[in-house]
């Protein structure tokens, strides 16, 4: 079809990877598939980082998407959990990369703008709005899924804009755009 595009949306975390897709066709949006990776019953953080990137991995074989949107970490008091977090998207990222999938990081605030119209939702709220959006039966237990779809959702929204975020085609243009980020 002309213009038909899949979107992986991720949520990382280090307890629960949300993920969602979207199947983009013109200016129509449509759903395909949301889940979570559980990944609390690991002590081993390094294994759960492989599990991460392995997952990744496997959807992108498997949908083979166009392009990844991906929640940025939020800056909070602990340390220890934005670290933790940053390498969950940060394997995430290289599993999109190893495979040469675009990627594109939102903040949670543009997310929830996107969805709701109101960057302080609730993830109640978003989970509803996308259920509503695209005409979900139900929604899961645990709303991870729902912000791994949300940004995938975000993403088609933004498509076109000049600004939409950091976005990277491969490790080069990661390089590109983060040389102060590289050691020499």
């Amino acid at each position: 079809m002309a213009n038909e595009k899949i979107i992986l949306g991720i949520d990382p975390g280090t307890t629960i990877m949300g993920f969602g897709l979207i199947r983009a066709v013109g200016k129509q949006m449509e759903f395909v598939q949301l889940n979570e990776l559980h990944l609390q019953k690991y002590n081993d953080h390094y294994l759960k980082l492989k599990l991460i990137f392995e997952r990744t991995v496997e959807l992108i074989d498997t949908y083979h998407p166009d392009e990844i949107a991906i929640e940025a970490p939020f800056f909070g008091k602990n340390v220890q959990s934005m670290l933790k977090l940053g390498r969950a998207q940060g394997v995430a990222m290289a599993a999109g990369l190893s495979r040469e999938v675009p990627i594109t990081e939102y903040s949670p605030k543009k997310i929830k703008m996107a969805i709701t119209g109101n960057g302080n939702a609730s993830k109640e709220q978003v989970a509803k709005m996308l259920q509503s959006l695209l005409k979900l039966k139900t929604l899961p237990k645990n709303l991870d899924a729902t912000d791994g779809l949300a940004a995938a959702v975000c993403h088609f929204y933004n498509q076109g804009r000049v600004e939409v975020g950091k976005s990277y085609s491969g490790w080069a243009s990661f390089v590109k755009q983060n040389n102060n980020r590289v050691k020499k």
